[in-house]
């Protein structure tokens, strides 16, 4: 990446002070464009979800890893409870959705609690592990709470194939007018679930898969206790990326940890972080990190620069540390303060091989939280920084009271904060169908062919707040 007019700014920039010429281009199609991260985690897209209690569980492992993408499992979740979750994301189907399943003689009420945990709107009611009927929010809706399934499911099923191609699992769904179908496999027992989008995405995104064809998942460990013991259980459970994570990564008791975690020899890439200058980038490298995680207070859910006035606005923290990873022969990964596809963009020009995103997807249907409804009628679900009083409490709670207590008293995170589900985009899968189509339509205005090629070729400018918003659509007459 170079500076337009190669004009170095004076003073450090955020996504928002940047923007990106067009350079010439014979990148003929966005579909062209190789999104796979040279970072060794074998991420298609790059995108990962941070390790934040409320954003990384399993049903946002499973679906992120299917479009390619990588979730991070936060490091205060019980290593039995982490090494159970990676065990299930690696069953998973590449292709088809995990089903929401439910017997006859269930209730509309069981039903409505669980449709909303998954972005296809639909429950699978089973007997003997085969598919029986259908169930979907219109089925429920002006039905008494306590009227069994087998009352009010559809019976009518199109039964799709497990090992159906994808292409013509949407033409058979297209032509029945169905939007979902359960598949099945050989014996007739529920292997999955498939949507025409579903369907449709399988033939645009490649899931992240390991070395046996399973999904991709990575797990975090913090720098305090036994840290090798809990990376070497992870490893041993089969983790594909092992983060560690602690808000100052420039300390010694986080070179300290790396030291320790690569003393295990693993053999999937260790992430450490954070940080956001040269120096930082450089001793955790020479600690052991194949991958640094760059990024203080950047984050919704942050508010670390206006308790500590510490931090550093992040491109230009990305930029610095991206440039001194690439002279190590390692990456660099973007976390934190991104709110728009043009932000991901803006990371990966700037060199990073990941971006790294939370509270965006804290809004989702497969977010943990359960779906709760604001006064308004608007659906949302509860987020919270990982540094806040209530995740400092779950973090602490097999600790004395005295300790917990102690704790408590300092935080730098939002506690509770309402992240509203996009009604036009209110999965996962839908937020990350916009991102792609941004970052590929960036790489072709750069004349990018691959990620590498993007972060070496694109120009960038620096601009005032009014060139900002002179960007932002306008949704109604100006007049």
């Amino acid at each position: 990446m170079r500076f337009l007019n190669d004009v170095q700014p004076p003073y450090d920039l955020t996504y928002d002070d940047v923007f990106m010429v067009p350079g010439r281009s014979a990148v003929g199609s966005r579909q062209a464009v190789d999104l796979r991260s040279p970072d060794g985690t074998g991420t298609t897209i790059p995108l990962v979800v941070s390790n934040m209690t409320a954003i990384a569980g399993r049903r946002m492992a499973e679906t992120v890893a299917r479009r390619g993408g990588l979730v991070v499992i936060p490091q205060d979740i019980p290593i039995e409870v982490v090494t159970e979750v990676i065990g299930w994301v690696k069953r998973r189907h590449l292709v088809l959705d995990t089903p929401i399943t439910l017997a006859p003689s269930q209730t509309v009420a069981d039903a409505l609690s669980l449709l909303p945990k998954r972005a296809h709107g639909a429950g699978v009611v089973v007997e003997d592990g085969r598919p029986v009927g259908v169930v979907t929010e219109s089925d429920l809706s002006g039905v008494d709470r306590f009227t069994q399934l087998s009352v009010v499911m559809s019976r009518d099923l199109l039964l799709l194939d497990a090992g159906i191609d994808p292409r013509e699992a949407f033409h058979r769904l297209d032509d029945a007018h169905r939007r979902i179908a359960p598949a099945v496999d050989a014996d007739g027992r529920l292997a999955g679930i498939l949507s025409r989008t579903g369907a449709l995405r399988a033939t645009l995104y490649d899931p992240a898969v390991d070395g046996d064809g399973r999904l991709r998942i990575a797990a975090a460990v913090g720098i305090n206790g036994d840290v090798a013991g809990k990376a070497k259980q992870l490893l041993d459970a089969g983790v594909d990326t092992l983060v560690v994570d602690t808000a100052h990564g420039h300390q010694e008791s986080m070179l300290a940890a790396v030291r320790a975690v690569r003393a295990l020899d693993p053999q999937v890439p260790v992430v450490a972080g954070n940080v956001v200058a040269a120096d930082g980038t450089r001793d955790l490298i020479e600690a052991g990190a194949d991958i640094v995680k760059v990024g203080v207070g950047p984050g919704a859910m942050c508010t670390t620069r206006m308790m500590t006035g510490v931090g550093r606005p992040q491109f230009s923290a990305v930029l610095e540390c991206a440039a001194e990873a690439r002279r190590h022969g390692k990456h660099v990964w973007a976390d934190g303060g991104v709110r728009h596809p043009r932000d991901v963009a803006m990371a990966l020009a700037a060199g990073a091989s990941n971006v790294m995103i939370g509270s965006w997807f804290a809004g989702t249907h497969e977010s943990p939280g359960d779906l709760q409804q604001a006064a308004d009628g608007r659906l949302y679900k509860e987020s919270f920084g990982m540094a806040s009083a209530r995740a400092v409490r779950n973090r602490t709670s097999e600790e004395s009271a005295y300790d917990r207590a102690r704790k408590a008293l300092f935080e730098e995170g939002i506690s509770t904060s309402r992240m509203f589900l996009d009604p036009v985009r209110p999965g996962v899968e839908d937020l990350i169908d916009s991102i792609i189509s941004g970052v590929r339509s960036s790489c072709t205005y750069a004349g990018a062919g691959s990620l590498e090629e993007f972060a070496e070729r694109s120009v960038v400018g620096v601009q005032s707040a009014a060139g900002y918003a002179e960007g932002k659509p306008l949704y109604a007459s100006w007049q």
